[in-house]
């Protein structure tokens, strides 16, 4: 076997492991799960670090188990968290769980039947019959209350930073930890992988794992990657805009590109080893070429190019671009009217705007009035046609004169007109 665990530890993807964890993966074949609970129908790019590793393990020959958490995302994870999560009612957390197997389904094929398939589970189904006596008969006997207090997301909730927790939360490490003993049990699954704040319960199904086969030599391993930060100390997979989402209908193409395009320097090189799978020279040839050049965002581009591809496929990744250049390089009117609503508005937010009854526009209405009294772009029609002479106006990207006349046919996505004075003075046209 290629060894998996030195290359996650060139890529900082590696926190912490049980010993005898990298011995297992040279080995021989293994069968591995991450979770994924369903607080959302969608997942945000913090979750784009474990699924990576899913993907890493398949390519390195080993067997990928995606679990969705149906059962554990009705109690919610203490983990890291100061205070009781709500609960989610059944037909939200349905909902939720359809949506994120749709959006693993984009990274991991789980229709493939090689022997190393990837798996995609949800552990409502093995705990929906589970009877409350049996769970603290069968489970909750193996697992002292010293052992599950001595867990820093307990210590952390019952000491100063927290308020109390419930005996709810509390038996969260129990049912995970009976996720990895099913797993092994009905999958051979060896070795839970997670973030750093899941350490306590991936230990606690290891320790499961070991006690509810009293007489075999039952092996579990756990391995943990750090919580992604950036360098700056802020929240990383947040934009202004909150959230950074995997699919278009929370975050749109064009601003998941701008986000990873936006990076600092010091973040790019981190991320580009974490969220791509390019190679370890082809990395490093593209930091080496970034710091003799850094006004190019080399690394910027790379990091955006291929994370936009692994999320979204190559076509949305080319409408990305087109629509970041509209603003900042040269483009023409047939890329503007490429732009859907969602996009045009997100290139050209921030850009003043007006609104002109769509009957007007459908007589026609002069530039020189278009540019003063129609929207106040300029303050006077003096001013206006002084611009129109000096050949500065366009009107979706074209140059236009003073005889031009404002018409339906300008009219992108049946709403919008775009007006520009000079190179960076934009100004939008809504319809109405």
């Amino acid at each position: 076997m290629k060894n998996l665990v030195e290359e996650l530890q060139w890529r900082g993807l590696v926190h912490d492991m049980m010993p005898g964890t990298e011995e297992q993966l040279l080995k021989e074949s293994t069968a591995t799960y991450i979770g994924f609970d369903p607080t959302s129908d969608s997942l945000h790019i913090g979750s784009l670090v474990p699924i990576v590793l899913l993907v890493h393990l398949k390519n390195f020959g080993h067997k990928p188990i995606a679990l969705i958490g149906g059962a554990t995302g009705m109690i919610g994870d203490p983990s890291g968290k100061s205070d009781e999560r709500n609960l989610l009612d059944e037909i939200t957390l349905n909902k939720n769980v359809a949506g994120i197997k749709t959006v693993l389904s984009r990274f991991l094929d789980f229709n493939a039947t090689d022997a190393n398939a990837p798996v995609l589970v949800n552990n409502y189904d093995w705990m929906k019959d589970f009877s409350f006596i049996n769970f603290a008969r069968d489970v909750g006997k193996r697992i002292t209350v010293n052992y599950m207090m001595a867990k820093d997301s307990v210590k952390k909730r019952l000491g100063a930073e927290g308020e109390g927790m419930s005996f709810t939360e509390f038996t969260y490490q129990l049912i995970q930890g009976y996720d990895f003993y099913y797993l092994h049990k009905t999958h051979n699954c060896l070795l839970q992988m997670g973030g750093s704040d899941q350490w306590g319960n991936i230990t606690t199904g290891t320790e499961l794992v070991r006690r509810m086969n009293p007489n075999t030599d039952a092996k579990a391993f756990a391995m943990t990657c750090p919580l992604i930060t950036k360098s700056d100390g802020s929240k990383f997979g947040k934009s202004e805009g909150g959230n950074v989402w995997l699919t278009a209908d929370k975050t749109s193409v064009y601003k998941f590109y701008q986000f990873w395009l936006n990076t600092s320097d010091d973040d790019a090189e981190k991320y580009i080893k974490i969220f791509t799978f390019l190679d370890k020279n082809t990395i490093d040839t593209l930091v080496s070429e970034h710091k003799e050049m850094p006004h190019l965002r080399i690394l910027q581009r790379k990091l955006a190019e291929e994370i936009t591809i692994l999320v979204h496929g190559q076509s949305e990744l080319e409408k990305a671009i087109k629509a970041s250049n509209i603003l900042f390089g040269n483009s023409t009117s047939d890329d503007l009217k490429t732009l859907d609503e969602t996009t045009f508005l997100e290139v050209f937010e921030g850009v003043p705007q007006a609104e002109i009854l769509k009957t007007d526009i459908e007589t026609g209405i002069n530039i020189v009035s278009v540019l003063n009294e129609k929207t106040g772009f300029f303050k006077s029609n003096g001013e206006a046609r002084r611009a129109l002479s000096a050949n500065s106006i366009s009107v979706n990207k074209e140059k236009v004169t003073e005889e031009y006349s404002l018409s339906a046919k300008d009219l992108i996505n049946n709403q919008f007109v775009l007006l520009q004075s000079g190179k960076k003075n934009y100004f939008v046209i809504r319809v109405h």
